[in-house]
């Protein structure tokens, strides 16, 4: 027992130096959500503090990120979120796909499947209440109808 514990030790040590990369991409304020669809600022804070971490190029890592191999866990998480979708380039998407996006946006909002439960763990200020999800599906219903008029054009 002793020697397993030992080995474990020995293993979690040694993964410590296989950190993950925590550099962001360059800002592209041109490109980025909040910016090119005018989002009123209390939205904003809603999407910014809920959805920016995973879905962004501004993800703010915390303390347990330098800890091999719960880093690797956040860093796949972050990872797959911004392939999904990535505010901070959202208008290098085409509309037709910025529309599918924010469908996808108000179906996962209004499911409670977005943010995830496990990403409230270390982020509280991220819990959606009942009233913020009311007013972010609102405003992403109207940005999506926009989008789509636009497209008619």
């Amino acid at each position: 027992m002793k020697k397993i514990l030992v080995v474990l030790l020995v293993a979690f040590i040694i993964i410590q130096f296989f950190p993950i990369d925590k550099t962001n991409p360059a800002p592209t304020p041109g490109m980025d959500f909040l910016k090119i669809k005018k989002t009123p600022e209390p939205i904003a804070k809603i999407i910014s503090t809920s959805c920016y971490d995973c879905h962004s190029n501004e993800t703010r890592y915390p303390w347990y990120t330098s800890i091999s191999p719960a880093s690797w866990f956040v860093k796949n998480h972050i990872d797959e979120g911004r392939k999904e979708l990535n505010f901070s380039t959202f208008a290098v998407y085409e509309p037709k796909v910025q529309s599918h996006k924010l469908k996808e946006c108000i179906e996962m909002i209004e499911k409670e499947e977005m943010p995830l439960e496990s990403y409230y763990i270390g982020h509280q200020d991220a819990k959606l209440t009942a009233e913020q999800r009311k007013q972010l599906v609102e405003y992403l219903k109207k940005v999506k109808e926009e989008t789509d008029r636009k497209m008619v054009l």
